[in-house]
């Protein structure tokens, strides 16, 4: 069951971060195929102009980017197989899946990575190389000195759709309750909002090159330098703001994501466990004997068991509890019906789990225990602490009979006892232990951490490549620029005001790529809290964020200066009487 259950996950987070890498790559590979026709456009503008047609220079672009697609995917399927490899056994490592699922190697995924990236390259060819193929030669060759005044209204409409599109997903988050089904939404709104970013990027720097323009200026003549390239060259710098607005709206996304519902649901456990003392297992549970050695005439010992059920086709998180003085330990906040009706042959859901199956108490529920017994249970109460407690409530001598492991995660006891006098009676069964309910909450956080350390560990992947494009893309930029510099240091600058220029255009670039980001990790973070919690409360750790941005700063800044200081070691004047 427990391999059964985790091979659900691995197929559920593995189909995310799939689906999730496709559209990464490929905004973000538009993005780099983009600024390379860009640098390129003087030579396409000479092949328009000597005859080449539209549909010749789409089919040079695209054949390009098939032969550095079949590189790439040959390269990167064949990786992935030590890779997956290596992340199996990570897994197994850390708890998240069972050593029972064992890891099986396909050519399949290996095709299917080799085609996916093909079909990427491709459409990002296609993409980066519409305009350019579209125009006239003269304007191809106008162009290919200086941009355009103002982007395309095509892009701009493609960018406000694509707007309007990750609005209304943000809005359908806000609205939906489940995990699965709001974990694939919010990391699709994190791309389709950086993708409007990419095609309103020209828009979007201009705008920030008004509000920045008064402090760039009091910087001195780097600061001016870098006013006049942001304003005059907004699409190559656009390229730019994309893959670093995408990393740190990814990365927030990925780390604030699970403590945001963790939280949530330790809040709403804190709230409702009113047990004295709760007693753990270091082994796979708390024997049954235990939990009766410590119920006494006026003492409460509430075992419970974990599992999940099934209603038709849909899964549900469930558990089993003892119904004798279950109020005394356990209150999930029951809203309708009364926990003193939880026998064998009733059970309590949650407010979630009572919506979805338009069931309310008396009515009755027809569902598959773990080992796969089906039984028909009346609706005894609905409860409004579904985070903290789960879906289902049945009996625990009901799901002990019907799952591979009855020993209970823990006991809830309700005492006068001291701990001390309790670890006494339990002496007996060694590796169990006795602790208040403020320790299990900060183990239950521990656990979470070592379950949330597996999506880290998954999108890890997704977010390595994010960065290695965005240093890729910024290095491209500034490399391109050589003749620029040196035509700068013949006209007077220093090398250091050069170097000034690129400093203070990299740290223009964050700071609008950092609100963008940010902006929409908020937006996605604050959705999904209200969805899943009812309230407008993501769990953003300060230091955390601050780390984020700071690497995204260090990332950017590396990947300028070292170009920058490159470029600038030729002689300006080789530079400038070179040919092109």
């Amino acid at each position: 069951l427990d391999a059964a259950a985790a091979r659900t996950m691995l197929v559920s987070m593995g189909g995310a971060m799939g689906g999730t890498s496709l559209l990464v790559a490929v905004l973000v590979v538009v993005g780099t195929f983009a600024l390379t026709v860009q640098q390129r456009y003087r030579e396409l503008a000479l092949l328009r102009a000597i005859a080449a047609t539209s549909g010749q220079i789409r089919k040079l672009l695209g054949r390009e980017a098939l032969i550095v697609g079949a590189v790439a995917g040959t390269a990167g399927g064949l990786a992935g197989l030590p890779l997956g490899s290596r992340l199996h056994s990570r897994l197994v490592g850390m708890g998240a899946i069972p050593a029972t699922l064992q890891h099986t190697v396909s050519v399949f995924p290996v095709f299917a990575a080799f085609a996916a990236t093909l079909a990427g390259a491709w459409a990002a060819a296609r993409i980066a190389s519409r305009r350019i193929a579209r125009i006239r030669p003269a304007e191809a060759l106008a162009e290919s000195r200086t941009e355009t005044a103002r982007p395309p209204w095509g892009r701009v409409l493609a960018g406000l759709l694509l707007l309007a599109g990750g609005t209304v997903l943000v809005v359908v988050l806000a609205s939906l309750r489940t995990e699965p089904a709001s974990t694939p939404v919010t990391f699709l709104a994190v791309v389709v909002l950086a993708g409007a970013v990419a095609l309103l990027g020209p828009l979007l720097v201009k705008a920030a090159t008004l509000l920045l323009g008064g402090p760039l200026r009091l910087t001195g003549p780097g600061g001016r330098l870098a006013r006049a390239n942001l304003r005059g060259n907004a699409v190559r710098m656009a390229s730019v703001v994309t893959p670093l607005t995408l990393l740190i709206g990814m990365t927030c996304t990925v780390l604030f994501v699970q403590p945001t519902l963790g939280n949530a649901a330790r809040a709403q456990a804190r709230e409702g466990v009113h047990a004295d003392w709760v007693v753990l297992a270091a082994g796979p549970g708390v024997p049954a004997e235990a939990a009766r050695k410590l119920r006494t005439q006026h003492d409460v010992a509430t075992e419970v068991v974990r599992t999940t059920v099934r209603v038709g086709l849909d899964k549900y998180a469930a558990q089993g509890v003892t119904p004798a003085g279950l109020t005394r330990t356990w209150d999930p906040g029951v809203t309708a019906g009364s926990l003193d009706r939880l026998t064998e042959h009733t059970v309590a859901l949650s407010q979630l789990a009572a919506d979805q199956l338009h069931l309310k108490p008396g009515n009755t529920l027809k569902l598959t225990l773990g080992d796969g017994t089906p039984a028909t249970l009346t609706v005894a109460a609905v409860y409004a602490k579904g985070l903290g407690f789960g879906d289902l409530t049945l009996a625990h001598d009901l799901v002990a009979r019907h799952v591979d492991n009855p020993l209970a995660t823990s006991v809830l006891v309700g005492t006068p006892r001291t701990q001390t006098q309790l670890a006494t009676a339990l002496r007996e069964f060694p590796g169990v232990r006795v602790v208040s309910p403020q320790d299990a909450d900060h183990l239950q956080a521990d656990r979470q951490q070592a379950n949330a350390e597996a999506n880290y560990l998954a999108m890890g992947l997704v977010l390595a490549f994010t960065a290695i494009a965005a240093v890729n893309t910024l290095a491209m930029s500034v490399s391109e620029r050589v003749r620029e510099f040196a035509l700068l240091r013949l006209a007077g600058a220093t090398r250091r005001q050069v170097l000034r220029m690129l400093r203070t255009e990299a740290l223009s670039v964050l700071l609008l790529s950092t609100g963008l980001g940010s902006g929409i990790a908020l937006a996605i973070l604050t959705a999904f809290s209200i969805g899943m919690t009812g309230h407008a409360a993501p769990a953003v750790t300060p230091l955390l964020y601050v780390a984020v941005v700071a690497v995204a700063g260090l990332l950017a800044l590396v990947a300028t200066a070292l170009p920058g200081r490159a470029a600038l070691g030729v002689r300006a004047v080789t530079v400038a009487t070179a040919t092109e």
